[in-house]
């Protein structure tokens, strides 16, 4: 069936404001932090997926990190294994690690992929373990109470963070047309298995590739001013600024932080957008408008 003129027209003012951030963005690097709502319905998955397919169709390498925390407390609810978190991180025995390992490695990567496939991409699943694709080091956390005469290290297990990404394998695969779909899972110096927070993960690949962006999907429609206003367009200067005033607090703070590293280690620009709208991916780097807060380096 036809179109009618008027949604026509539409179609095409908006394919035709696309083109100069398609020429701008050709060959470019985005990585993808993808987690939150967007990954728990089924019209937002799809249209993820089909975001994912049409960036690569244009000539940009979209990178995909994924989360999965929901769907890891799920499974341990179900098989009676008892979470409990230290400053929000889950605590990660042997036995918890195992669970992390089938749900991001296995289950959540796997319908990424078949998502992106399905609607005519081409996909591989990785974790951090393929290729030694992300070393990590056992994350310490330390409590610093006042009540303690001095700092305590708490055993948080199987928690990392990373120290350095194998580029190589990331670039193989996206010069042979395919998008990369990672579970934030990491290898340490002696094999063992580390779970890594997704966002800092996605910031770290960013980082290692001198990406173009780096996209952190979340469940809010970006940072937020002391009003309610959404800010965007910020220097890293100025978000220093507001996290030293208390306007950026609570969750918001590690998304700002591992945005802050990337744009202050090669990232050219970050961007914290709302994954409940539909093609959130595509508003933000293809309009002027976006659909969250854009950070750039001073």
């Amino acid at each position: 069936m036809a179109l009618d003129r008027e949604t026509a027209m539409q179609v095409a003012s908006v394919l035709s404001k696309g083109l100069p951030y398609i020429q701008r963005f050709t060959g470019k690097t985005v990585v993808v932090k993808y987690g939150g709502n967007a990954m728990e319905n089924d019209d937002l998955k799809s249209s993820f997926a089909r975001d994912m397919v049409l960036m690569k169709t244009v000539g940009l390498n979209p990178i995909v990190v994924h989360g999965g925390g929901p769907q890891i407390g799920e499974l341990l609810e179900r098989l009676n294994i008892n979470s409990h978190f230290v400053n929000g991180m889950r605590v990660t025995d042997s036995e918890t690690m195992d669970v992390v390992e089938m749900v991001l490695g296995g289950q959540v990567n796997k319908e990424i992929v078949s998502l992106i496939n399905h609607h005519g991409g081409t996909a591989i699943g990785l974790t951090g373990k393929d290729a030694n694709l992300i070393r990590a080091r056992k994350l310490e956390v330390v409590n610093r109470s006042p009540e303690l005469t001095r700092p305590e290290i708490i055993d948080i297990g199987h928690v990392g963070e990373v120290e350095s990404v194998n580029t190589e394998v990331i670039n193989m695969l996206t010069r042979s047309n395919v998008i990369p779909v990672i579970a934030p899972i990491g290898v340490g110096r002696d094999g063992a298995s580390y779970n890594i927070n997704a966002d800092l993960v996605a910031g770290k690949v960013a980082e290692a590739l001198n990406a173009e962006k780096l996209i952190l999907l979340t469940n809010v429609s970006g940072l937020k001013s002391k009003e309610g206003n959404v800010l965007t367009g910020l220097k890293a200067k100025r978000v220093n600024e507001l996290i030293e005033d208390g306007t950026i607090h609570g969750g918001m703070l590690p998304k700002i932080r591992c945005a802050l590293s990337a744009v202050e280690n090669g990232v050219r620009t970050a961007h914290i957008i709302d994954g409940r709208v539909a093609h959130a991916t595509l508003l933000e780097i293809f309009t002027d408008e976006g659909v969250g807060t854009l950070i750039s380096r001073d």
